[in-house]
């Protein structure tokens, strides 16, 4: 068996082969030093390739340059050799991501360069229309599973040497959602639907515009999912309450009570810290006598 019979038993070399050389690894003749295989570097050339195109050229992987027919001799393999063709260095077909929603040319599009960055797309795409919330962008990120990651858009094009300017990675998903200028309320309030939102308008503004909590709502966990998708839940301590601000285009969760959760009485709850801070008081000032 020659070495071309082997490829063509193969189906011929994959997209990507680097068509100039291969290598072979032979059995040694003699092992008494512990080798193990011998190996030697052999020429190939476009006979290698098995497509012709229709004015009869050569269709082969594209990238390198591979040597014109009959600059390589065919070779005669042996038993148990094992051949390896080799690929390319960095050879990689297309990298592509795709851009929908308020753009002015949503679609799939491939990566000029390794280095290609969320600007260069969005650029690319025609830039956002006049609809767009740039801030509402959703990013995906296939790579590794990632996931969806936090991009300030506007910052990404006003300054394109910020980190939010990230480089970009076979399947990323970008996309940038229109303009809604309202809230949703759902759950556990008497109104639930959409306000319109209203700048510089605090969480309790909208909760209040739905009708306020029923009786059932689970108030200290009341969350707001924004347009990009990121979800922030209202944070309730002894003393202060943190509440996230909706956005256009948000959505506010106040989550219902389950009835088998046990209760807590806030008001034996009190009585007791009450206690506990008289006894401190009274251990302090008869400490200091």
């Amino acid at each position: 068996m020659t070495l071309r019979q082997l490829i063509t038993l193969a189906r011929g070399p994959r997209v990507g082969a680097d068509l100039r050389e291969a290598e072979i690894a032979k059995l040694p003749a003699d092992r008494s030093k512990g080798q193990l295989a011998t190996t030697v570097r052999v020429s190939l050339d476009s006979t290698y390739l098995f497509s012709r195109d229709s004015t009869g050229r050569y269709v082969g992987p594209p990238g390198v340059t591979f040597p014109a027919r009959g600059s390589a001799q065919d070779v005669t393999l042996e038993p148990f050799d094992n051949v390896l063709i080799f690929r390319q260095p960095d050879f990689e077909l297309q990298r592509t991501v795709t851009i929908l929603g308020e753009v002015m040319y949503p679609g799939t599009y491939a990566l000029k360069a390794k280095d290609d960055r969320l600007a260069d797309v969005v650029q690319r795409a025609g830039g956002l229309t006049p609809r767009a919330y740039a801030e509402g962008i959703r990013f995906l990120r296939m790579t590794d599973n990632r996931g969806r990651i936090n991009i300030d858009l506007p910052k990404a094009l006003k300054d394109q040497s910020s980190r939010d300017n990230v480089i970009l990675q076979p399947g990323d998903s970008i996309r940038i959602p229109e303009y809604q200028p309202s809230v949703t309320v759902t759950g556990a309030v008497n109104s639930p639907g959409s306000v319109l939102y209203r700048r510089g308008a605090g969480l309790d503004y909208y909760l209040s515009a739905a009708g306020g909590f029923t009786p059932l709502a689970q108030k200290g966990q009341v969350s707001v999912r924004y347009a990009n998708g990121e979800v922030r839940t209202r944070r309730r301590s002894l003393f202060f309450t943190r509440n996230p601000a909706p956005g256009p285009g948000s959505e506010v969760y106040v989550p219902v009570k389950d009835p088998a959760a046990p209760h807590t009485d806030m008001v034996a709850l009190f009585g007791a810290i009450a206690q506990i801070l008289a006894s401190t008081v009274a251990i302090i000032v008869v400490a200091t006598r």
